[in-house]
């Protein structure tokens, strides 16, 4: 029995102690601490980890196994006679591998999952020190129990490492079954090499090749010689023919070398190709014809099928459910902070995506890109246009991960321009206004759910093309937002209100407008092929701005290199000091992979510093460590920088109230004039006035990060 140090309670176990003072005793502080629960030990310790480490290193208990001691059942099948823990540990691993549904088999616990790494981090938080009694009665249907102390006085890293590396339990599978369970376990891992790390088809052909011939001949020989070593130290005298057929059939029953021997499911390309077609959940691509005369195609895959798909996973339901209730949680108490889209006032204007039922919201990308070299004769010959989705119900975090990207429609650029987005986009669209109108069957809720576009990314040419604005971001109207013309922009700020921004209604007169007198009428040429196909989605709140074009490949190159080249010219750093203070930063974790490049030697001339996104993000972010000792605080030009870092910072920040977007606004203006101030030749180009929209914008939209 062990008594508690804090109170007269006596528990029966040390796990349970544990557990007593886990729960009753939390103390932390100078003066309340954690007692070691062994009498004779008058240590005390600040926190509960200082605790467990202090008990597994000096009150290891050494406890004697009995294997066979405690029978295990599983709740979830008819195996009733798992003969120790880590067997039932392994076999409800392999019920977590299938997707399977697990209960919590500890006492007085209803938690479930099928996800492996949320039943193991449920298993750390609230079972790591337990004993056999701790478990439900239908699970242990032995009488006999003994105290697991040496399970218990591992520590939670081993415990994880001891559960993850149960290997599933066969019983599980049937016995016809186990051949195709581990043919398809090796077809996936095929897969991934071919698609995920982009191994050749050509070279998985060899390695399988290479295989076969380890898995016949040479491993033919060696089980030979193995069953005469086991026959002969067990002094068994079996027929030399017994043996030979005995060794044939474990080679060539392997179901691994059925697969990949000749004329197997997996041996050639073609074969894999077609065993992934039947055995996986692929959604093929369909031809789209644009000139049949012309031979004129492209690329669809099609949307509803693979969100089916999607949607048929239990795990992937259940985060929509969540992230929905969470939403509504929020929303109830009517806090007002910007976390994500819905928080929003374009959505919760929305008729469709503002309700309180749980709606598919989708969120599409479109881009083009050079599939050749960019800089040689075959640039913009095979340039490709397209269209990707993703599933914006998923927890922020998951829409920037390459699995969450699925691609829609695949064309070649010079194909769109001739043909226009409202064919190429035509079999995309009658999928989403199903979507809208019908909704899609999700058996895991028993019910359909309806859905539509929420925004398109795209930078600001592609955007402009598909919304049907001006692509002349040079004429008198380049803004999306408003009615700001390129002359207006260097006296006039957004935050005045002298530019009206743009609404639905006021957008559809511009476009009949457009429309009447062929050319265009506040900088609509036509309407968005989006706008006229789907009722609930509408280009004034579907087009989000580019902060990365915007930001970090549009003003902060230029001002960083305008900035720099007048503090280089007087004589604060030289460029070389810059340059050498950039190469030997110490960075960490994933700013070395991000790492700003050297600054070029024609700065002044070039007036910009170049670079990609993450590269200008990260140098702006880590300026003031590399160089900012060296340079007078109160200097305007090093004000005009710690400025647009200041706007950077707010302008990715993940949540957002009032108080912050007002305080962005106000950055934004003082940013403004001191840059006008310092470099009066230097005009605003139009992608300073874009940046002043985006305090509206995150009322609009939420967070622009995660658009």
């Amino acid at each position: 029995m062990w008594r508690c140090k804090a109170c007269p309670s006596v528990l029966p176990s040390r796990s349970q102690i544990l557990k007593h003072y886990r729960v009753k005793h939390r103390y932390y502080g100078n003066n309340n601490r954690f007692p070691c629960v062994y009498v004779s030990c008058p240590c005390t310790f600040k926190t509960w980890n200082a605790l467990l480490i202090h008990l597994n290193r000096f009150h290891v208990t050494k406890t004697s196994h009995q294997s066979k001691s405690c029978i295990f059942r599983c709740q979830l099948c008819p195996c009733k006679d798992l003969v120790s823990e880590s067997y039932y540990w392994a076999h409800i691993n392999a019920h977590l591998n299938k997707n399977e549904v697990v209960t919590c088999m500890f006492l007085d616990c209803n938690f479930q999952t099928n996800i492996y790494g949320t039943f193991k981090s449920h298993w750390r938080r609230k079972h790591t020190y337990y004993s056999v009694t701790d478990f439900k009665p239908e699970i242990v249907t032995s009488t006999t129990f003994v105290s697991l102390e040496s399970t218990q006085n591992t520590s939670d890293d081993e415990i994880g490492e001891a559960y993850s590396d149960a290997q599933p339990d066969c019983s599980v599978y049937a016995p016809n079954d186990l051949p195709n369970v581990i043919e398809q376990t090796f077809a996936a891992a095929l897969l991934k090499l071919e698609h995920l790390t982009h191994v050749p088809s050509t070279a998985i052909n060899d390695v399988l090749l290479e295989l076969h011939h380890l898995t016949s001949s040479l491993s033919s020989s060696h089980t030979d010689g193995v069953l005469v070593d086991i026959f002969q130290k067990h002094k068994l005298q079996v027929d030399r023919a017994i043996i030979e057929e005995i060794t044939t059939s474990l080679c060539t029953g392997n179901p691994i070398n059925k697969a990949i021997e000749k004329g197997g499911p997996l041996s050639s390309t073609y074969q894999r190709k077609q065993y992934y077609k039947a055995n996986f959940n692929i959604v093929e691509p369909v031809e789209c014809i644009l000139d049949a005369k012309e031979k004129k195609t492209f690329q669809y895959v099609p949307i509803l099928e693979s969100l089916q798909v999607l949607l048929n996973r239990k795990d992937i339901v259940d985060k929509l459910v969540c992230s929905h209730e969470t939403q509504r949680e929020t929303e109830t108490a009517k806090l007002i902070v910007y976390k994500c889209f819905r928080d929003g006032l374009h959505c919760k204007q929305n008729s469709l995506l503002s309700g309180q039922e749980l709606r598919v919201s989708i969120a599409l990308y479109v881009d083009d890109f050079e599939v050749c070299n960019p800089l040689g004769t075959s640039r913009k010959t095979h340039k490709l246009c397209a269209v990707y989705w993703v599933l914006s119900n998923l927890p922020p975090g998951s829409h920037s991960s390459l699995s969450s990207i699925y691609l829609a429609i695949l064309c070649k650029t010079d194909n769109v321009k001739t043909y226009g987005y409202d064919k190429v986009l035509e079999p995309l669209l009658h999928d989403l206004r199903s979507l809208e109108v019908d909704g899609i069957v999700v058996p895991q809720l028993g019910t359909s759910l309806k859905g539509t576009v929420q925004t398109i990314a795209a930078d600001n040419l592609g955007a402009h093309g598909l919304a049907g604005f001006v692509e002349n971001f040079s004429g008198t109207y380049f803004c999306g937002f408003c009615t700001a013309t390129a002359s207006d922009i260097a006296s006039n700020e957004v935050r005045a209100g002298t530019f009206s921004l743009k609404t639905k209604e006021i957008h559809e007169t511009y476009v009949r407008t457009a429309l009447d007198s062929g050319s265009s009428c506040f900088g609509v040429k036509r309407a968005c092929p989006l706008t006229k196909a789907l009722s609930h989605f509408n280009v004034i709140s579907g087009y989000p701005p580019d902060i990365a074009h915007n930001l970090f490949e549009g003003i902060g190159p230029v001002e960083i290199a305008h900035c720099l080249t007048f503090i280089i010219s007087k004589k604060y750093i030289t460029l070389e000091d810059i340059n050498n203070s950039i190469l030997h930063f110490p960075y960490k974790w994933t700013d070395k992979t991000n790492k700003p490049h050297i600054l070029p030697q024609n700065l002044s001339h070039r007036k910009t510093i170049g670079g990609n996104a993450h590269e200008n993000w990260y140098l702006l972010r880590l300026l003031t460590f590399i160089i900012g000792p060296k340079i007078p605080e109160h200097d305007p030009a090093w004000q005009v920088l710690l400025d647009l870092k200041q706007i950077v910072e707010l302008v990715v920040a993940p949540v957002h109230n009032d108080e912050s977007i007002a305080y962005l606004e106000s950055k934004i203006s003082d940013h403004r004039q001191r840059y006008q101030e310092d470099s009066p030749n230097n005009r605003l180009r139009p992608k300073h006035h874009y940046i002043e929209h985006y305090p509206q914008l995150i009322r609009f939209f939420g967070p622009l990060v995660g658009l």
